[in-house]
C-alpha cells in the first residue's frame, strides 16, 4: 500500500493491488440447472466447488476447471488445504508438507479426471500459461486466476455471458488467494532529480490516483481510496461484483500468502513446484519423486542465487 511518512516525497507507489481468486461462469451453472455455492455462503470447500462446476460441465459439454499454469496461483489453495511452505527456521520445506501434498494430490485427480482442461498444464509448450482464453470462450465452468483479469474480461466477454469473481474456496488452512500487484518507483540515481519529484508529486495525487484506479479497474494499492472506496468507470454489473469480491478478499489473505509473496526468492520455489507438478500430470514422476525433486531444485536454484 501506498504511503507517506515524516513527510518527505513519496518514492514509489502500488500502481496496482492484485488478489488471486476464481472466476466462474454463471450462465452454464443456470444452464445446468446447478446452484452456486457461494449464493448460499462464502465458506465453500475446494471440494465442494468442483463437485458443483464437474455438474456444469457435465450438462453443459464443458470443462469443469482450470487453474493457470503457475506456481503463484498454486499457492493460495495450497496455503487453503494447510501447507505451510517454510520450517521453523524460515527455510523452502516441501518435503513433509502435508497440506501441500494434499492441494498436489487434488490437482493430480483433477487432471486424471478430466476436471481440469489438459492443454493449460499439460500441454504448455511455455513455462507460464494462463487459462482466460477458454473462460473467455465460455469453455469453462471455473478459473482460479486474478484480478487482474477483470479489465480484459469486462472488454472481451462483456456480457456475452455471466461472469464473475467468487470467494476463495476453502481448506484445513483457510479460505485465501495469493497478494501481488505492481508499482512505479522513482530511482535516486536519476540525474534529473526535480523533474522526476514533480512527476511522482503528480502521479500520487490521491485525485489522478483515484481516476487512475477507476480507469484500469485495478484494485486500489492506497490506503485512503481502499478505504474511501473507488468508484470505477465500468457498467457492467459483473465487473462490479468482481471488483467488490476481490477487495473484500484482500482482508482474507493469509499471513502466509503476504510471507510467500515477500520471500526473495519465491520465484525458485514457485517455478519448481509448477514444473515438477506437471511431471507428475505426464506420468514422468509420482508425486513424492517430484516433491523429492522440488525441494532439490529450490534448494539449488538458492545456493546458485546466493553466491
Amino acid at each position: 500500500m501506498q504511503t507517506e511518512a515524516d513527510g518527505n516525497a513519496i518514492p514509489g507507489f502500488m500502481t496496482q493491488l492484485t488478489v488471486t481468486g476464481p472466476f466462474i461462469n454463471r450462465t452454464l451453472f443456470e444452464q445446468a440447472g446447478v446452484a452456486v455455492p457461494s449464493d448460499a455462503s462464502d465458506q465453500v470447500t475446494w471440494q465442494e466447488w468442483v463437485a458443483a462446476a464437474r455438474e456444469v460441465a457435465a450438462a453443459t459439454d464443458t470443462f469443469a476447471l482450470a487453474m493457470d499454469r503457475s506456481g503463484h496461483r498454486l499457492a493460495g489453495p495450497a496455503v487453503s488445504m494447510g501447507a505451510t511452505y517454510f520450517d521453523a527456521d524460515g527455510n523452502p520445506a516441501l518435503v513433509g508438507d502435508q497440506g501441500f501434498k494434499d492441494m498436489a494430490q487434488l490437482m493430480i485427480d483433477w487432471h486424471a479426471d478430466g476436471t481440469m482442461i489438459p492443454e493449460v498444464w499439460i500441454g504448455s509448450a511455455g513455462s507460464y500459461q494462463a487459462a482466460n482464453e477458454p473462460f473467455v470462450n465460455g469453455q469453462l465452468a471455473m478459473y482460479m486466476s486474478g484480478s487482474w483479469q477483470i479489465g480484459q474480461f469486462n472488454t472481451n466477454i462483456a456480457d456475452a455471458f455471466d461472469w464473475e469473481a467468487v470467494p476463495n474456496p476453502c481448506g484445513p488452512g483457510g479460505c485465501t488467494g495469493m497478494p501481488g500487484g505492481a508499482a512505479l518507483v522513482a530511482i535516486n540515481t536519476t540525474k534529473h532529480p526535480e523533474a522526476v519529484a514533480r512527476v511522482m508529486e503528480y502521479l500520487t495525487d490521491e485525485a489522478i490516483m483515484n481516476e487512475f484506479y477507476a480507469r484500469t479497474l485495478f484494485i486500489p494499492g492506497h490506503l485512503g481510496l481502499a478505504a474511501k472506496g473507488i468508484e470505477f468507470q465500468a457498467e457492467l454489473p459483473q465487473t462490479l461484483k468482481s471488483l467488490q469480491v476481490f477487495s473484500s478478499e484482500v482482508g482474507k489473505l493469509a499471513p502466509l500468502a503476504y510471507d510467500l509473496q515477500a520471500y526473495k526468492y519465491n520465484t525458485i520455489l514457485f517455478n519448481a513446484t509448477r514444473d515438477r507438478l506437471t511431471q507428475v500430470f505426464t506420468g514422468e514422476l509420482t508425486l513424492d519423486e517430484a516433491i523429492q525433486k522440488m525441494q532439490e531444485d529450490i534448494d539449488a536454484g538458492i545456493a546458485a542465487a546466493q553466491q
